[in-house]
């Protein structure tokens, strides 16, 4: 424990003004008085323990495909069930079924969104969806009786290749979107303008559609190598028409090119990728050894407990009867697992209380810093740092007591997306107040792409800071 130097008496007034904002004990005011005594007590142990984690959600939209062997890491393979979104309107005015020219599906990576190879071919084969997908859906889901093996509706193989760029994969630098395109039957867009003519209901709610449109089924064919994270899924009608233009001589006609993009995966439907892992042996050993170990998007998540009870009783036993909690953080060392493909730690992890992990992701939910808190990964101190643990202390010793449920925590990858809120316009610019703040949106299961990790608990530092009133004679 350390106790650092005694404050002046104004500092000491500045200090209780803050803390007094911040704090929910009864100090108030009265820490003005005589002197003020900051400890910061950092004496605390933690361990942890692996378990096994072959069950997730996935609960974005992002969809991982592909077949990726990595030695030291095992096998990862992923295919996409997915429904749609329809638009409100299809164009049946302007155009005619006999118009339309193909039908094609098309899935949009990011210049960085794959893990493994960009050059080695793969392939994917396209099925129609016989009915609609379960809710809730989970990772270990097989289509199998949902679709039809022998009737697929389009393949097609792809790399990870700009498209006219030889050898630049779509990791190179620049802000570049590779679209894979496989071609539907132009049938399918005969269904879809037919269906709109005569029931315009169908396209009102996502559910209306699913039962006239379940959805698709794409599955890798051929290739191993890489998983690509699809960031986008739509399926375009192209229409091609060719009008004699009148009253020309000689007689000259008119091409017309139009698409409309009538469907895509958006949030509000359901999507799974349905994930198949085989955990190398290496792997397997190390984590029955003990060895604390993240890996997703499923493998190991880790479990240990928070040394709350121990931190109350220090806290009770020294604080005396006026005190004001500033902060509790926890830092764990995370190191890299060697492998051949260049996997990472997770950018983000989870820190929830065991008990409610499965009710957090089975809703839309944010960290509430009493029960579930986020880290994001510093590649420079190779540590994940929770940093706003202070309402959970403050939680317990407002009851005063801990119970066995307030002390067990798992930490598991995730993925955190983040609102951009930006309060910029001309005045605010020309003044020098332009700013932009950010807010977590959602906490989901990290399923994007494979990663791992060692937490290193015995480097791990809990640090808790109170402040103490001391009176003089």
């Amino acid at each position: 424990m350390k106790k650092l130097a005694l404050l002046s008496a104004g500092v000491i007034a500045t200090l209780s003004v803050i803390s007094c904002d911040e704090s929910t004990s009864t100090a108030g005011g009265s820490l003005v008085e005589d002197e003020v005594e900051i400890v910061i007590d950092s004496n605390f142990t933690v361990s942890g323990r692996p378990v096994s984690n072959d069950l997730v959600q996935s609960r974005t939209v992002l969809q991982l495909l592909g077949n990726l062997d990595a030695k030291g890491y095992g096998n990862l393979r992923s295919d996409i069930v997915c429904q749609y979104m329809p638009s409100s309107y299809v164009d049946t005015f302007y155009v005619k079924p006999d118009y339309i020219d193909s039908v094609k599906l098309v899935l949009s990576m990011y210049k960085d969104g794959f893990a493994g190879d960009s050059v080695v071919p793969m392939g994917l084969t396209v099925y129609e969806l016989n009915k609609q997908l379960p809710s809730p859906i989970y990772s270990d889901f097989t289509p199998d009786g949902y679709y039809d093996p022998s009737a697929p509706i389009g393949s097609t193989s792809y790399s990870a290749l700009i498209d006219g760029a030889e050898d630049i994969g779509a990791d190179s630098e620049g802000s570049i979107i590779k679209d894979i395109k496989v071609t539907l039957p132009t049938e399918f867009g005969v269904r879809l303008y037919n269906q709109f003519k005569t029931s315009e209901a169908t396209f009102a709610t996502p559910q209306a559609f699913a039962k006239w449109f379940p959805g698709l089924y794409i599955a890798n064919s051929f290739g191993s190598g890489r998983v690509t994270r699809i960031v986008n899924n739509m399926i375009n009608v192209y229409y091609r028409s060719v009008m004699p233009i009148p009253d020309t001589d000689p007689q000259r006609d008119t091409v017309f090119n139009l698409v409309g993009s009538y469907m895509a995966v958006t949030p509000e439907v359901i999507t799974n990728n349905n994930i198949v892992y085989k955990m190398s042996e290496e792997l397997k050993q190390r984590a029955q050894s003990g060895e604390t170990m993240l890996i997703a998007p499923t493998g190991y998540d880790v479990e240990f407990n928070f040394p709350a009870r121990e931190i109350l009783r220090r806290y009770q036993e020294n604080s005396g009867s006026l005190a004001v909690v500033n902060s509790l953080s926890l830092s764990i060392p995370a190191k890299e697992i060697e492998n051949d493909y260049g996997l990472t730690p997770p950018p983000y992890v989870l820190l929830v209380k065991k008990k409610d992990k499965d009710k957090f992701f089975a809703g839309t939910q944010i960290n509430d810093n009493l029960s579930s808190f986020y880290a994001s990964y510093n590649s420079t101190t190779k540590s994940y740092t929770f940093s706003s643990m202070r309402d959970y202390i403050l939680d317990i010793i407002k009851k005063g007591e801990a119970t066995e449920e307030d002390e067990e925590f798992v930490i598991c990858p995730a993925l955190v997306s983040f609102y951009v809120n930006s309060n910029s316009n001309y005045y605010s610019y020309y003044y020098g107040y332009n700013t932009t703040s950010t807010q977590v949106s959602s906490i989901t299961p990290y399923v994007t792409e494979p990663v791992m990790a060692t937490l290193d608990f015995s480097n791990a530092k809990i640090k808790f800071s109170y402040s103490k009133q001391t009176f003089g004679n």
